[in-house]
C-alpha cells in the first residue's frame, strides 16, 4: 500500500530537526579522514585481507608509527619487540588496527578550552577511554575476548554526541553541565530541558554520516537505554552501558553523564555480567585507563 502523502500542516519531528541544525553547524567533525573510512571499510568487508589493510596503513607514516607503537605497549601484553606493521596486523587482528586508527582520528577532536569549570574537552576524552577500557575487560571477564576489540572502540566513542554540542552549542552545553550538577538532575533530562534531545542523537547521526557499522551505531544511539535495543546488538550496548555507569560512579574524567544512572540486575543480565566481574573490572581499572589514555591521546 503506497503511503499517505504528507499533509501540507505536518512538521518534522522537533528533535530531528535540533539534530540537523547541529550537523550543519560542526565543521571538520562532520568529516571523518579518508584513510580512517578506508580502514572501515576493508575491516567490514569479510573478504578483506590482513594485506589489504597494511597497503593502505604503509601510506601513512603517522599511522603506522601509531600502529607499532600500541603493538609494542603493555596494553596488548604481546611477546617481544614487533618492527613491521604487516606483522603488527596479523598479531593484532584487523578490529583491533581499526580501533587504533579511529582513535588516532578522533584524539584530535577532545582538544580545546574548557567551557565551564565542570567541562573540558580533554576530561571527556579521560572518560571515554575509561568507558572503553572498562568495556574490554568486562567482555574479556565474561569470556567474550573474540568481541572484546569492537566493544572496546564502542565505549571509546559513545559520547561522540557531546563533542556536536559542544561545538554547534557551547553555551547550551555549558548549561546543561550547570544543571546536572546544581539541580542533581540526570544529564540526559537537562540535556532534553535545554535542547529537546540528547547526546545520544547527536552522536548517532555523526555515526551515520560516518557509515559506521550498526554495531557502533547502537552503542552511539542507545547506550543510556540499551533495554530499547532489539535482538542481536542489545548485549554490547548493555555491556558499554554498564561500563559507562562504573566509570560515572569512579568519577573518571566527565562523569556526570551516567552518574545517576543504576546498574540494575536486569542491565547485568542484559550484558552477561556478574556483579563478580564488575568488581574485578573496578579494582583494575583505574592504572589501565592511566596507561590507555597515554597512548591512544600520544
Amino acid at each position: 500500500m503506497a503511503s499517505e502523502p504528507m499533509s501540507p500542516t505536518a512538521t518534522v519531528d522537533p528533535a530531528i530537526a535540533i539534530v540537523n541544525k547541529a550537523m550543519s553547524r560542526i565543521g571538520d567533525i562532520a568529516t571523518l579522514p579518508i584513510i580512517t573510512s578506508k580502514i572501515i571499510e576493508i575491516v567490514e568487508n569479510p573478504k578483506s585481507t590482513a594485506r589489504d589493510l597494511h597497503e593502505v596503513i604503509k601510506n601513512d607514516p603517522a599511522l603506522s608509527s601509531k600502529v607499532l607503537k600500541v603493538v609494542n605497549s603493555a596494553f596488548y601484553g604481546l611477546p617481544g619487540q614487533i618492527a613491521s606493521v604487516d606483522r603488527a596486523i596479523v598479531l593484532l587482528g584487523l578490529s583491533a588496527v581499526k580501533n587504533i586508527a579511529i582513535a588516532s582520528s578522533i584524539a584530535r577532536l577532545f582538544r580545546g578550552d574548557k567551557i565551564t569549570d565542570r567541562f573540558s574537552a580533554k576530561d571527556l576524552w579521560t572518560h571515554s577511554v575509561a568507558v572503553a577500557v572498562a568495556a574490554r575487560k568486562l567482555t574479556q571477564f565474561a569470556g567474550l575476548r573474540a568481541e572484546a576489540e569492537e566493544i572496546f572502540l564502542a565505549g571509546l566513542i559513545h559520547d561522540l554526541g557531546i563533542l556536536i554540542e559542544r561545538q554547534a552549542f557551547g553555551d547550551k552545553l555549558a548549561e546543561v553541565v550547570n544543571r546536572a550538577v546544581t539541580d542533581e538532575d540526570s544529564y540526559l533530562n537537562c540535556e532534553q530541558q535545554v535542547f529537546g534531545t540528547d547526546h545520544q542523537k547527536f552522536g548517532e547521526a555523526l555515526a551515520i554520516k560516518w557509515k559506521f557499522p550498526r554495531h557502533l551505531k547502537a552503542a552511539i544511539g542507545w547506550h543510556h537505554d540499551s533495554p530499547k535495543v532489539a535482538g542481536d546488538l542489545r548485549q554490547v550496548v548493555a555491556i558499554v552501558q554498564v561500563a559507562d555507569i562504573l566509570c560515572s560512579q569512579q568519577r573518571l574524567g566527565f562523569y556526570l553523564t551516567a552518574f545517576h544512572q543504576e546498574m540494575t540486575p536486569a542491565l547485568l543480565h542484559d550484558a552477561g555480567l556478574t556483579t563478580s566481574i564488575v568488581e574485578q573490572t573496578t579494582a583494575e581499572l583505574e592504572d589501565s585507563c592511566r596507561e590507555a589514555e597515554t597512548l591512544l591521546m600520544g
